[in-house]
């Protein structure tokens, strides 16, 4: 049996996944160890990628030569692209999906990737010497050696199922939680605390009245997540939506003495923007009502996701509850909600490329670093899985800035400003949301992902052929002008302005309410687009539309350029600068930033902190 390789991934959820996968392409060999093999890639919780914030990591995920989106485009039920009403900046892909499809897709990329091996098993220990990881120990007590180690163990460190008055062992429901990795890290030095995510009930679809429900479809035109021709489905699956009430809040409200939250046997602290439904009884006391969404779990299953119902509290409470709500009133569940408590590290022990800092070569990512979401794990498995190859090859870290991507946002708010409670991604999270949409997130990754040796040469190509549309669509649009007899019904019926003059295209489209989808419809415009795919029409027109607030945003990027080039050395004695606050040399030692912009974002360093480091670094 092989038993050494450049590294080994502890996990296969989503971080695990990407991970996996992005350590082989780069030609590494790469080992993943999971305690179910039929369990890789599991949608733990609601069977859907994206959303808001989310969908644009995904999209980067896919530029920079990821599965996720691939897999996500090829077994999905639904599409819908959120926020639509709002600018493009705000734009977010979301797919529904088959959940037992996802994983069999996922399992089948891993098991096509050279340089991937599988090992069912659970790791109780590392192998570190002199600060170092070598490898790991099995609970069979195997032996395996590498160079770097990813652990991507989700929430099963030392897991706690919570239901009711119910307690249990588990890193998910029906398996079992993971011991050993915790306690051994703890006596090298780190820290951990706990936290705590929960899921609901799911549901027998053939006993919901879908007459008394609201039908939410997809959209008619589907994007997707991948900038390559990915199989997408002809038809789509609905869902629907129904809502709580007083008698449902009443009932769930007998049961709080019985809450595991209420009753103080949870200590880690839950997700603030996805809550339980007892949560949002206790913090929204004010609403009569809570809307939930009802979610198909795959194309040719009955089962179904309740969105929105996350509990803990005891069955009989749950199943009263729910018969309550309207459409549910004959429900059957295949099994209760519960919650799930786990062990996480505090990530500002780790450096930008998700090493940590007390052991080198020993990579986290996902959830144990306090983060929750598919999303928000994947994109960092695939950061891990790059800087774990690159650590292998001894070349230089990959690391991405905030202006780059949704990915450096996540990251570097983990590394500065660590988390005490589930991170989850928002656009209001990125100052520069201009820069980072869905539509150009090839053209932001896909080349710095092709130069280290992930995105392939396909990626490439498509982008080269998306910028040069992009430049002939705006010279075409900036020359080409439209007579008002052929341009004014257009605008009449968007409730534009009319023109009295010949007028440029490039002009009619920087109009708010117009599109190159309005303007088509003179047979002039449609004669210019008609060789341009939808994708390449819709990034020229975006980058046309807003090329001044995208102006805007560059220049912001390049001021502060001049502190993120500003290295600070790892040997720099914050304690002896008296003229620092306390809170800023408290922080700095324990963080290390590598640069003074990195420095700037910490929480507790002020202005004035930087301005002193400044006058430091010029001495």
């Amino acid at each position: 049996m092989e038993n050494k390789y450049d590294v080994i991934v502890v996990g296969a959820g989503h971080a695990g996944c990407e991970a996996a996968a992005a350590a082989a392409n780069l030609g590494s060999k790469v080992l993943l160890i999971t305690m179910n093999m039929q369990n890789i890639a599991q949608m733990s919780c609601n069977p859907a990628m994206g959303g808001v914030a989310k969908g644009q990591i995904v999209r980067e995920i896919d530029a920079m030569g990821g599965y996720s989106g691939i897999v996500s485009d090829e077994s999905m039920i639904q599409f819908r692209m959120l926020n639509k009403s709002k600018g493009p900046a705000m734009w977010s892909p979301r797919t529904q999906n088959d959940r037992m499809l996802f994983a069999q897709l996922w399992r089948e990329r891993l098991e096509n990737t050279q340089n991937v091996d599988f090992w069912q098993d659970s790791v109780s220990q590392l192998i570190i010497n002199n600060n170092a990881v070598e490898g790991v120990i099995t609970d069979f007590g195997i032996r395996f050696y590498s160079k770097s180690v990813v652990i991507t163990s989700g929430t099963f460190l030392n897991g706690i199922i919570h239901i009711g008055e119910k307690q249990f062992g588990g890193g998910r429901i029906g398996e079992k939680a993971a011991k050993g990795i915790t306690e051994q890290l703890v006596l090298n030095g780190f820290q951990s605390d706990r936290l705590k995510t929960g899921t609901p009930p799911r549901i027998d679809g053939r006993s919901i009245d879908y007459t008394k429900v609201d039908v939410q479809e997809g959209d008619s035109e589907i994007i997707g997540f991948s900038f390559l021709n990915t199989r997408k489905p002809v038809n789509q699956r609905c869902c629907w939506i129904t809502y709580t009430n007083q008698n449902v809040h009443e009932i769930l409200k007998t049961g709080f003495d019985r809450s595991p939250m209420y009753a103080g046997r949870i200590e880690g602290v839950g997700p603030r923007y996805c809550p339980s439904i007892e949560d949002k009884i206790g913090r929204f006391a004010d609403k009569d009502k809570h809307q939930l969404f009802i979610e198909p779990e795959g194309w040719n299953t009955v089962e179904i996701y309740l969105n929105g119902f996350s509990t803990s509290l005891p069955e009989d409470v749950q199943i009263k509850a729910l018969k309550e709500i309207k459409g549910l009133e004959n429900v059957k569940i295949f099994r209760p909600g519960y919650a799930i408590e786990y062990d996480y590290f505090p990530p500002t022990q780790l450096k930008h490329t998700l090493e940590t800092k007390l052991i080198k070569n020993l990579f986290l990512a996902g959830q144990i670093n306090g983060t929750t979401g598919y999303e928000e794990a994947a994109c960092q498995g695939l950061i891990a899985g790059i800087n774990a190859h690159q650590n292998c090859e001894n070349k230089e870290p990959f690391v991405l800035k905030r202006s780059e991507a949704y990915i450096g946002v996540l990251i570097d708010d983990l590394i500065n400003k660590g988390t005490d409670e589930p991170y989850r991604m928002f656009t209001s999270r990125a100052e520069y949301r201009m820069l980072l949409r869905q539509d150009n997130a090839d053209v932001r990754l896909t080349k710095m992902s092709y130069d280290i040796g992930l995105a392939k040469e396909e990626r490439l190509k498509k982008l080269e052929q998306k910028a040069e549309a992009k430049e002939v669509i705006s010279n075409l649009f900036a020359q080409e002008k439209l007579e008002p007899d052929e341009i004014n019904p257009i605008l009449a019926a968007c409730n534009s302005s009319l023109i009295s003059q010949r007028q440029k295209i490039s002009q009619l489209i920087l109009r708010p309410g117009i599109s190159i989808k309005d303007l088509n419809k003179s047979e002039k415009v449609s004669a210019l687009t008609a060789n341009f795919s939808d994708e390449n029409l819709l990034y020229a027109e975006t980058e046309m539309k807003y090329e001044t607030y995208i102006i805007k945003e560059l220049e912001l990027v390049n001021k502060m350029a001049r502190l993120e080039e500003q290295v600070l050395p790892e040997s720099f004695e914050y304690q002896k600068i008296k003229s620092l606050s306390f809170e800023a040399r408290e922080k700095l030692t324990k963080i290390k930033p590598r640069t003074l912009g990195q420095a700037g974002r910490i929480s507790g360093v002020t202005p004035s902190d930087i301005s002193v480091l400044l006058v430091y670094l010029g001495r």
